[in-house]
């Protein structure tokens, strides 16, 4: 059941590794399959391990449909994040070492490369500290993210949204290299050059035409 999405999943988690968002078995994967049922990523297994049966198929309440494994600890968050926003398909929450430590330093992260906004659609908010393993981290993101796609949860990580896995995993992608660029810029103690706020949109206009078109 579900094979192509539980491939696409273990597959996106492996490019999380490949990019540095995550350690080991660090952060999780889950997308939306309809209305009522989710894929998520089970508890602490690498994803360069796992098999299509590791992922877990669950309803948005939380009954697990097909799957042996444990799912994340942060199941509950991740529930509440389907359930309180319709429109996002997809939910990666990583613990990336730039954007969380600029998270610890300030509360949003400025749009001040053009590939923050062509993927995360703009500057980035700091949510509060809220624990794994809870349902708080689903309010800190939900309150936090705005229009945007990828929110930092202070002293612990970030979570990254989209209407499927690969505009999610984008965003995490290009966040955490927009965090290398700033913290490379800060080192520099000079003045940051800054985007207006209408060359953020133009850069999230010109990234809808993106790739190549699906015949």
């Amino acid at each position: 059941m579900l094979e192509k999405e539980k491939a696409e999943i273990i597959a996106a988690g492996i490019k999380l590794d490949r990019y540095g968002l995550i350690s080991l078995s660090g952060g999780n994967v889950s997308m939306r399959v309809d209305q009522e049922t989710i894929l998520v990523t089970p508890s602490g297994m690498m994803y360069e391990e796992m098999v299509l049966e590791d992922v877990l198929v669950m309803t948005l309440e939380g009954k697990i449909i097909e799957g042996t494994r444990r799912p994340s600890v942060d199941t509950i968050a991740i529930r509440y994040i389907f359930q309180q926003l319709p429109t996002v398909n997809a939910v990666i929450h990583t613990h990336q070492p730039y954007a969380t430590g600029i998270g610890l330093v300030t509360d949003r992260i400025d749009c001040d490369v053009t590939t923050l906004a062509n993927t995360a659609k703009g500057p980035v908010n700091v949510a509060p500290y809220s624990s794994a393993a809870s349902i708080d981290m689903g309010y800190a993101v939900v309150d936090h993210i705005g229009n945007q796609l990828a929110v930092v949860l202070k002293n612990h990580g970030v979570v990254t949204v989209g209407k499927n896995l690969k505009e999610a995993l984008y965003a995490a992608v290009y966040l955490e290299e927009a965090a290398k660029t700033l913290f490379v810029a800060h080192s520099y103690g000079g003045e940051i050059a800054k985007l207006s706020d209408e060359q953020i949109q133009t850069a999230v206009e010109v990234f809808k035409d993106y790739g190549q078109s699906q015949h």
